[in-house]
């Protein structure tokens, strides 16, 4: 095994771990190479936790992609037969996306692209950032080799942000906002034509030019960093915001619900954040305090349909059951508060957090994500006495939940004082 692949398993989840094995053996299977690039690789070599995972493969993107979702326990959220990319849900939360190494072409800025296929080279080459510009093979004849041909390692190391091309942004507008995201995600100095290229950027006004399904998934991005609170205070200071909202620019923009959500994000155990998606309960604290009208204005602007905007805009009706549930009187053993969570979507679990004023409520989630969840990822495979049934199957998921549920409810022995040596104390 390569240093490269030893770090990779290293920096990964045991979900992912298990997605990558799944996207690996798709791609053997359709007799492509396989790489893991873009964001991944960034995270994975800066020592940052990886949030998503981005492969490319040189072939068709979408037959692996459709191969992975019928073996795997994972569905296709959402496929780009131009681009010839898929992005995929596994269990856990872990969110993967599967490309067609290719090269685009854009005869203006903003301008829809031409698509066609090419090698990893040539598709490194044609990326937004050096530091997105890294690539670990997957293949069998040359796992674990890192290809870096722009040198974004020398510039990870450098802690430096530095356009792929001179044309980057031009090229693609939404560059602009990823720009402003990575720069305060990272705290990397910014090469100085790079930021040369973005001032001019901006004077020609190219980020009028992002399409708007391209906003929301920038938007989306955001609402997946540690430090969310911090990327919209630099959205709002290079006056990003108004291609969202104009309302936003101003007093409407809910800085100190953003701060408190993120302080409740902080609560989430390490490594399992994917577990509890961000978006909807981002969006709804972002425009908590815009008007109804002014709401509907901003899923508009970014492309949302009707399922989408429903799905942030109606967390507080969606949510009245779960919360009824933790303030229910019967609900008294931390076994019974753990199969009520662990049932529970995870973004619906972190907006009751942050909206419910019930302490018993906020109390039991507390001890769900400190204590009991804790308690139940630490439980292994090899612990659980299931009568030979294999993992994964259903009784032998029963025999953990209830291996899990035992040690919930065991109460600390009560540990008695030393007696006191009659020969040692004092006259």
């Amino acid at each position: 095994m390569s240093d490269y692949m030893f770090m990779l398993e290293s920096h990964l989840s045991p979900d992912q771990n298990r997605a990558v094995a799944a996207v690996q053996l798709g791609a053997a299977k359709a007799n492509v190479n396989l790489f893991l690039t873009g964001g991944a690789m960034r995270d994975m070599l800066g020592g940052f936790r990886v949030r998503d995972l981005d492969f490319v493969v040189e072939g068709n993107a979408l037959k692996v992609a459709q191969s992975v979702a019928e073996s795997a326990e994972a569905r296709i959220e959402a496929a780009d037969d131009r681009r010839r990319v898929a992005d995929l849900l596994f269990p856990g939360g872990v969110t993967v996306q599967i490309g067609m190494a290719r090269q685009e072409r854009s005869a203006r800025a903003g301008a829809r692209p031409q698509v066609a296929p090419a090698t990893i080279q040539e598709d490194l080459r044609r990326r937004d950032f050096t530091i997105n510009a890294i690539a670990l093979s997957l293949a069998r004849a040359s796992r674990g080799l890192l290809l870096d041909p722009l040198n974004g390692l020398a510039d990870l190391q450098n802690r430096e942000l530095r356009t792929a091309g001179p044309y980057s942004f031009a090229d693609d507008p939404s560059r602009l906002l990823r720009f402003v995201r990575l720069k305060t995600r990272l705290g990397f100095q910014v090469d100085p034509r790079t930021q040369s290229q973005y001032d001019n950027a901006r004077r020609q006004m190219l980020e009028k030019g992002i399409p708007a399904r391209t906003l929301l998934g920038e938007l989306r991005q955001a609402a997946g960093e540690t430090n969310f609170t911090e990327v919209v205070q630099a959205f709002a200071a290079e006056r990003l915001l108004s291609l969202y909202s104009p309302a936003l620019e101003g007093a409407k923009l809910n800085l100190a619900g953003l701060a408190r959500l993120e302080k409740i994000r902080r609560l989430l155990p390490a490594g399992e954040e994917h577990r509890f998606p961000n978006l909807e309960p981002f969006l709804f604290v972002l425009c908590e305090k815009l008007a109804p009208r002014e709401r509907d204005a901003f899923s508009a602007r970014i492309g949302m349909t009707t399922a989408e905007r429903n799905a942030w805009q109606k967390l507080p009706a969606r949510t009245r059951k779960l919360a009824a549930g933790l303030r229910a009187p019967g609900l008294r053993r931390p076994s019974q508060v753990y199969q009520l969570l662990s049932r529970a979507p995870g973004e619906e679990i972190v907006f009751v957090l942050y909206h419910d004023a019930v302490k018993l409520a906020q109390e039991r989630i507390r001890n769900y994500l400190q204590k009991y969840l804790p308690l139940a990822l630490e439980t292994s495979d090899s612990e659980v006495d299931a009568g030979g049934a294999a993992p994964g199957s259903a009784r032998f998921q029963k025999a953990r939940e209830e291996l899990i549920a035992r040690r919930l409810n065991e109460r600390p022995k009560k540990v008695e004082p030393p007696a006191e040596d009659p020969q040692s104390a004092h006259p």
